[in-house]
């Protein structure tokens, strides 16, 4: 059976040695979980389907529900421009709020993206693809079981060449700054169902100390 070393901070080596978790069998359980994720999306084929979000068990039905609305409204090709479209005319997904939070309008973004073009969707373009990648392996790379609005917010940004990602660059999201808002909001210092002028205003207060930690694990790992 080939062999795919892990590497591991110490501190970290140290407790997983001392606890004698089964580091083989849970590392192939991800990993499994990993690839089954990613296939879904590069199966992604006919977008004329019923329902071609079908194979996307992992994804949040709101989730699912933007990707159906941006191959209703695309032409031709999905572009990350339809799918952040999609996105934002959902209006009650936590990827608003996250841009809220950051100073970003969710009109200023709308406003900035070409206007919509009619016709019917065939396939995913390149960057659409590569942006919902990005997206599923931001909810792997953060532990998520699910993928959600906030990671397709995420995978957009993180997306260097799609119409989406410039727009948001360009409006002052950057992937670091949005994945740790993302982080704090879904660590347990905000409630989800509060209202969204509360929701923000919690945010921008509790995301300080958040940011300060995980500046902190970062340089711990290299990341910095």
């Amino acid at each position: 059976m080939p062999k795919i070393n892990v590497y591991l901070p110490d501190d970290l080596a140290e407790t997983v040695k001392d606890t004698g978790l089964p580091v083989s069998a849970i590392c192939q359980r991800a990993l499994e979980q990993s690839v089954k994720r990613v296939t879904a999306i590069r199966a992604i084929g006919d977008l004329t389907a019923a329902d071609p979000t079908a194979s996307l068990t992992s994804f949040t039905q709101r989730a699912k529900d933007v990707l159906k609305a941006a191959i209703a409204s695309a032409s031709g090709e999905v572009g990350t421009r339809d799918l952040l479209r999609a996105m934002l005319d959902e209006g009650t997904n936590l990827a608003l709020h996250v841009l809220r939070s950051i100073d970003i309008d969710p009109a200023a973004v709308a406003g900035a993206l070409p206007a919509a073009e009619e016709g019917t969707a065939t396939r995913m373009s390149a960057t659409a693809a590569n942006a919902l990648e990005l997206t599923v392996m931001e909810a792997l790379t953060l532990g998520h079981n699910y993928v959600g609005c906030e990671h397709l917010l995420l995978g957009l940004v993180a997306e260097p060449e799609g119409t989406a990602g410039q727009v948001l660059r360009g409006l002052g999201a950057e992937p670091r700054q949005v994945r740790q808002v993302v982080m704090a909001a879904l660590a347990g210092y905000v409630h989800l169902r509060a209202n969204e002028g509360g929701l923000a205003a919690a945010m921008g207060q509790l995301l300080e100390p958040v940011l300060q930690r995980l500046d902190r694990l970062e340089a711990n790992a290299g990341l910095k």
